[in-house]
């Protein structure tokens, strides 16, 4: 199909469905007593025990062994058909360009984040081998507004996008006009998941099972040997937006792996974060604190009149982190550098 025979396509499908569900759920109040991370067996059967799950998502993939195409693979918005091993891959969503990279391939093209790059700085660190190729991506616009016609001079041979985001069952629909493509579910809840739903896409499913073994291994490894039940808190500022981050994050979803116990007011785990005033900033305390400002500008969380009275600061406890890393993407190149954060402040 040439390119002009593309943009017609891209154009005659667009608006074609109505907006696909979001998977957000509703904040729940916090419990009254700290509790460690979720262990194996407490949680959620579909889950693996976990409040973030393990494993590929009930009646999703392709249900083939590696390196097998054509194959059909089964996501959240139907079915799609791959015919040989993508090389040419376009990422839309959080946390794909890190499941991507650390699978072994470069995006061709990207969307990004408001605010943000579109290759996250720590990607640029972590893959310096890809560091040309990187620079090289395509920018596709703001996340969940794709452009179009630039992605479809791209000829990608899969388009990976998620249910969670703004993009939406007419983008789905038009990109599948030119090209395969297949929708994780989103959120930092469900990275484990997404990473193997588009690792079966990709024919590479035993190297991501592979990839999260070794981080649970690492996460449990650590975490079993830290001294007694410090609290770690989770806290991020963007914009007006002063958050806590809950068990059923992303950075949450680390200390789980490693079992650590979460302050009283992060405890939900049916919720990603929870907005708090700076009245409030009493919420965010903890043993630790692991905390990020969009843009960088630490002195928004660090001048607030409350913060030199948060037990965490007086103790030295307070770590400024990666904001790209801990609270903006997803992936286990992120996850990893989570936990050696983690790892190399509390010891």
């Amino acid at each position: 199909m040439n390119q002009l025979s593309r943009r017609a396509l891209l154009l005659s499908t667009a608006g074609a469905a109505t907006a696909l569900a979001g998977c957000s759920v509703p904040e729940n109040p916090a419990t009254e007593e700290p509790v460690a991370a979720t262990s194996p067996g407490s949680g959620s059967p579909s889950r693996g025990g976990y409040v973030t799950p393990r494993i590929m998502p009930a009646g999703k993939g392709s249900g083939l062994a590696d390196g097998v195409f054509p194959r059909d693979v089964a996501h959240f918005a139907g079915t799609t058909r791959i015919e040989s091993p993508p090389q040419r891959v376009v990422v839309l969503a959080t946390g794909q360009a890190d499941g991507l990279l650390t699978l072994g391939l470069t995006p061709v093209g990207s969307t990004a984040a408001k605010g943000a790059e579109t290759i996250p700085g720590y990607l640029l660190t972590q893959f310096p081998g890809q560091a040309d190729a990187l620079r090289a991506v395509t920018a596709l616009g703001v996340r969940g507004e794709p452009n179009m016609e630039a992605l479809a001079a791209l000829e990608p041979d899969l388009v990976l996008l998620n249910a969670a985001g703004a993009e939406g069952k007419d983008t789905y629909l038009r990109i599948s006009a030119v090209a395969p493509a297949v929708v994780t579910q989103g959120t930092g809840l469900h990275w484990k998941e997404d990473l193997l739903l588009m690792a079966d896409a990709l024919g590479r499913t035993a190297q991501a099972q592979g990839i999260l073994d070794r981080h649970h291994a690492a996460a449990a490894s650590f975490g079993a040997g830290v001294a007694g039940t410090p609290t770690v808190s989770l806290l991020r500022r963007n914009g007006d937006r002063i958050r806590i981050f809950c068990v059923a994050s992303f950075g949450g979803s680390v200390l789980e792996d490693a079992g650590l116990a979460r302050p009283v007011s992060q405890q939900a785990t049916d919720t990603t974060s929870i907005d708090i005033s700076e009245e409030k900033l009493a919420d965010a305390d903890g043993d630790w604190i692991f905390h990020a400002v969009q843009g960088g500008d630490q002195t928004k969380l660090t001048g607030l009149p409350l913060w030199p009275s948060l037990g965490a600061v007086t103790a030295g406890h307070a770590v400024t982190v990666d904001d790209d890393a801990f609270y903006l993407n997803t992936g286990p190149t992120a996850a990893r550098l989570v936990l050696e954060t983690i790892q190399q402040a509390i010891g």
